[in-house]
């Protein structure tokens, strides 16, 4: 049986993170409904506004994948199912609503160090804000030609 969109979204939230506080996680959410509601770009080419194309995209989320590096991956969403706070997000999210410190954050990630200014490498995010672990950055003009 496929998953819903929501519960696709509540997955995804709590594997990539739920031991991030409320915040941390609405964080990642935003972020995601970011992707698919950009309106240029490769997210708006390859997504067409739709959250499952948004996370299935491949090489996008270490959550959505079961082998990773070869190996099998523990650590996915078909193995850590969400909680209410999980779902009450991915509704949050989906309602429209956005952690306002996150912009409009195309990427985050933890790089487990001081966030770089770019990311990713090919110059098309800059460095917005840092919520726990986890570092945002938002499009440059770059990104539009992606």
């Amino acid at each position: 049986m496929a998953f819903s969109d929501r519960e696709l979204l509540a997955r995804i939230i709590k594997c990539e993170a739920g031991g991030e506080g409320e915040n941390g996680m609405k964080a990642v959410a935003t972020t995601i409904m970011n992707r698919v509601r950009v309106p240029y770009g490769e997210y708006h080419r390859v997504g067409q506004g739709d959250v499952r194309r948004i996370l299935y995209q491949k090489g996008q989320f270490d959550c959505m994948r079961s082998i990773l590096g070869g190996s099998p991956n523990p650590q996915n969403i078909w193995t850590n199912p969400p909680e209410q706070i999980h779902y009450d997000i991915a509704d949050w999210a989906l309602a429209g609503n956005r952690l306002y410190p996150i912009g409009y954050s195309l990427w985050y990630f933890n790089p487990y160090a001081a966030c770089p200014y770019i990311f990713p490498y090919n110059g098309v995010g800059s460095f917005q804000v840092k919520v726990l672990q986890h570092c945002f950055y938002n499009p440059t003009e770059l990104y539009a030609n992606t």
